[in-house]
């Protein structure tokens, strides 16, 4: 099982970091009751965060058991989309990027 968290492409840094941290914690709190996350974190309780654009954002939202994160600080923007754990994932998410370090220069 594993849950997701997409983070927009344009949030800088430090909010990206805030936002993931909220993501999921607020991802647990609104499904803890659910059988899927029960199981989830009955081990291991993995979690993929990806970077997204604007776009990939948008489309993620059709998918069912969602919470959107908004960052007051950056005027109630969306900012992060978390994901109630399953095993089956729709196709589009075997194409999105994971949120890694930039390549070394």
């Amino acid at each position: 099982m594993k849950m997701y968290i997409l983070v927009r492409d344009d949030i800088p840094l430090g909010f990206a970091m805030v936002a993931v941290a909220h993501a999921s914690l607020a991802g647990y709190l609104r499904f803890q009751n659910e059988p899927e996350v029960r199981e989830w974190l009955s081990g291991p309780f993995f979690k993929a965060v990806c970077k997204v654009n604007a776009k990939e954002f948008e489309n993620a939202k059709q998918v069912a058991d969602h919470v959107v994160l908004t960052e007051s600080a950056l005027g109630d923007q969306e900012v992060a989309i978390v994901f109630k754990p399953r095993h089956e994932w729709p196709k589009m998410f075997k194409f999105l990027k994971l949120y890694r370090d930039p390549p070394a220069v």
